[in-house]
């Protein structure tokens, strides 16, 4: 795209003039150079909003390819249909394949639109090793924190269902207990717990049982 110059313009047809041995008279020479000039600025004004238009229509205002966009938001959108993941899991996933501008944004579009969400996991996976895994409440938040997710997102889960969890770390103790007492002493048993993260009330609780 050419840009004007006005003041090389002026020169330009400056030397033009003096060229011709002053052919014209100074009033048509000015007005044929305002005409020149304004001929020229209105073919760059029109070169900038053909430009601007093109930009439009495949580019992002980060500037980016907008076919670079929707070709990362589709392998997200895979990535996270094979199975549920975390927002760390996809931003580690495609850092090296994408802009950060770019995955920031299709982060953003994909949360609004319930593709991403965290506190969503946090549930999910929770009720996944209660259901499958003797776990203690320590253990469950260390694999939570494994997989990006924010202490917040995991202290507002565990606080809102703290009953639950303590009665699932309990059972889970409990089942321990009951699988090692043929083969451990009870005093290993206990360090076993402690190591695992159960808690000492859990500890005692299951090994009366």
């Amino acid at each position: 795209m050419r840009e004007v110059n006005i003041h090389n313009l002026s020169q330009e047809i400056n030397r033009s003039k003096r060229n011709k041995d002053m052919c014209i008279s100074d009033d048509e020479f000015n007005k044929s150079n305002m005409h020149y000039i304004q001929d020229e600025v209105k073919e760059q004004k029109s070169s900038n909003v053909a430009f601007n238009r093109y930009k439009a229509k495949f580019f992002n205002e980060n500037g980016y390819a907008l076919e670079k966009y929707d070709e990362a938001k589709t392998k997200m959108l895979k990535y996270i249909f094979y199975k549920k993941r975390t927002e760390n899991e996809i931003r580690t996933k495609f850092k090296k394949d994408y802009s950060q501008d770019i995955i920031d944004d299709a982060i953003t579009e994909l949360k609004k639109l319930g593709y991403i969400n965290d506190t969503n996991y946090v549930e999910r996976f929770v009720r996944e090793y209660m259901a499958l895994k003797s776990l203690s409440r320590k253990e469950l938040r260390y694999k939570l924190m494994s997989k990006g997710i924010k202490n917040n997102d995991i202290d507002l889960y565990f606080s809102e269902n703290s009953e639950e969890l303590n009665e699932y770390e309990l059972q889970s103790a409990i089942k321990i207990v009951n699988r090692k007492k043929n083969s451990m002493e009870d005093i290993e048993i206990k360090q076993f717990l402690l190591k695992k993260g159960y808690t000492s009330d859990n500890i005692k609780l299951a090994m009366s049982y």
